[in-house]
């Protein structure tokens, strides 16, 4: 079905007086005389055969009917706006990823030449939680922990994944680790974030030892370091220290898993859902994840989706 749309440029001026309320400054912004602009909302008004604004004496007001169209132009012509400078700009401007430091370090950058437009990626990471204000944070999109929804931003669910006890090969032999009760008498690296020693005590049928038994971090990241160095047992992400493991800096201990679930999530405004750039980065993940057998399982029937 033909779509029956009012002119542009009537549509347009409309807009740019409701946001003003003051045609003089509209004709300004569209670089138009106020007599050109004041034809336009003419012409407008004739169109839909009704007035949309009220003119008392040299000022203006909206109507009713002019308030709740303009709101709506408004909107659609900042999404017009957006797009088209995401088109026009796709092949030069920078993509701006903010993330933690963990999932960059240890998953991100490791494969960031597979990307068609790695070469134009700026990558940040955050001290803490990476903020998902959209208007401050000066990023594109956002590689967040978990997939808590936010009002006005797109949470894709990206990675999926258990946990299990991993040590530096020198201190597991050093300390003659063999069975899941050895890690009583270890340094364990606590998560502020999410500590889940107690639940793989639990799952591998032994009773927690007295918590902590080592240092707390503020992140799984900086616990993996530490372990890393020997300086203990962290309990790590499969997803994210597979490249870890396969270089051999870590070794897995045992067979029981902190049970999957999501762990890292893409995060980007609802505005921009459709941006090139956005749209590629999203596809070239996934795919990355879901060869390597972490993709999350699909959202249940009653849980809402982004």
């Amino acid at each position: 079905m033909a779509r029956k749309l009012p002119p542009f440029a009537a549509v347009r001026a409309f807009e740019a007086v409701a946001r003003h309320l003051n045609v003089k400054v509209a004709a300004e912004e569209l670089c138009l005389s106020p007599s050109a602009l004041s034809h336009q909302i003419r012409a407008l008004e004739a169109y839909f055969d009704t007035a949309l604004f009220e003119r008392h004496g040299n000022r203006l007001a909206l109507t009713l009917t002019g308030r709740a169209y303009a709101g709506k132009m408004t909107q659609l012509l900042d999404a017009f706006d957006e797009s088209t400078r995401a088109v026009r700009e796709a092949g030069r401007r920078p993509f701006r990823v903010l993330s933690t430091p963990g999932f960059a370090a240890r998953w991100l950058v490791p494969r960031l030449d597979r990307l068609s437009f790695g070469d134009r990626l700026r990558l940040r990471v955050s001290d803490g939680a990476p903020s998902l204000d959209f208007a401050a944070n000066e990023s594109d999109l956002v590689i967040q922990w978990a997939d808590e929804p936010t009002p006005g931003v797109v949470t894709d669910p990206l990675m999926s994944s258990g946990r299990y006890p991993v040590i530096s090969p020198e201190l597991r032999e050093r300390e003659q680790v063999r069975e899941p009760a050895d890690l009583a008498r270890l340094t364990l690296m606590h998560d502020e974030t999410m500590d889940a020693w107690g639940s793989w005590f639990a799952s591998a049928g032994l009773p927690a030892p007295a918590f902590p038994r080592g240092p707390t971090f503020p992140n799984c990241e900086l616990a993996t370091t530490a372990a890393e160095r020997g300086q203990g047992v962290a309990l790590a992400y499969d997803a994210v220290v597979q490249g870890t493991l396969r270089e051999g800096r870590l070794v897995r201990l045992f067979d029981t898993v902190v049970m999957p679930f999501v762990i890292y999530s893409l995060a980007y405004p609802e505005a921009r859902a459709e941006d090139p750039m956005i749209r590629e980065f999203s596809d070239w993940i996934h795919g990355e994840v879901e060869a390597e057998g972490f993709a999350p399982a699909p959202r249940s029937a009653g849980r809402a989706g982004p």
